[in-house]
């Protein structure tokens, strides 16, 4: 990860734009808290709270259930897990199912780039055929990086420089054309990424399927330092990267 230092902390930062309010747990629980325990500033910014599309559960509850109830219940799981995590949240509630991005809203993550100066940072696959959310969200948070390097908006405002742009793991990674060249190990903060998960009420049918994930993920990271090594790596996060690696040393 570029390490470059955020001047309004005085320290590092990264910035996680999840479409739908239980994503970055999912996909990016570990690699948060792993950036939190390093000394990182993680904020998780939710589109939407996945009200319509991702909350099933909670609407079969009963006739009296109501989008405002749902949304309620998904903030309250969302925060929870953030907090485990160690991360700040900002929940912008643009509706998903379908999703639709304003320029209210791309301004929004401009504002935030700028602000938190992030090294990098971490949003959906470019592809989906099973949800246009998701890749929705990482064109916005491309879209939004770009404006907030460019010296004409809001001019006299401090701009960004090139954060690492990487895509977390979508639910189904061949249609999606994901493929992890780079491995997060999360074995020392797996409890709680585990407890975060367990937040996440509405959707208990994926708890254990991203338990497997990340010990999938585990033994493809283990594979990549050499099986002989000593470290050792139960679980891990694979993410995507998009952007160019500048470096002057290949190892």
């Amino acid at each position: 990860m570029n390490t470059s230092q955020n001047p309004h902390t005085g320290g590092l930062a990264g910035l996680v734009v999840s479409a739908h309010s239980a994503d970055f747990v999912w996909r990016a629980a570990g690699t948060i808290a792993t950036h939190v325990a390093q000394g990182y500033r993680m904020k998780v910014v939710c589109l939407s709270f996945g009200e319509r599309g991702e909350s099933a559960k909670l609407w079969r509850k009963g006739a009296d259930m109501t989008e405002t109830k749902v949304k309620l219940a998904r903030r309250e799981e969302a925060q929870r897990a953030a907090d485990i995590l160690g991360a700040e949240i900002e929940f912008l509630d643009i509706g998903d199912y379908p999703m639709r991005v304003s320029d209210e809203t791309l301004f929004r993550l401009v504002d935030i780039y700028r602000e938190l100066q992030p090294s990098f940072v971490l949003s959906h696959s470019e592809k989906d055929p099973y949800n246009f959310d998701h890749p929705l969200a990482m064109h916005v948070t491309r879209e939004a990086r770009v404006i907030a390097q460019a010296e004409g908006h809001k001019p006299g405002e401090k701009i960004i420089g090139a954060p690492a742009v990487l895509a977390f793991e979508p639910h189904q990674t061949e249609q999606c054309e994901w493929i992890p060249n780079t491995f997060v190990d999360i074995t020392p903060v797996w409890e709680q990424k585990r407890a975060a998960i367990e937040c996440m009420a509405g959707q208990e049918h994926l708890w254990d399927y991203y338990t497997r994930v990340a010990l999938q993920r585990g033994v493809q990271a283990k594979r990549n330092i050499g099986i002989a090594a000593a470290r050792d790596i139960k679980y891990a996060e694979g993410l995507m990267r998009l952007t160019p690696v500048v470096t002057e040393q290949l190892s």
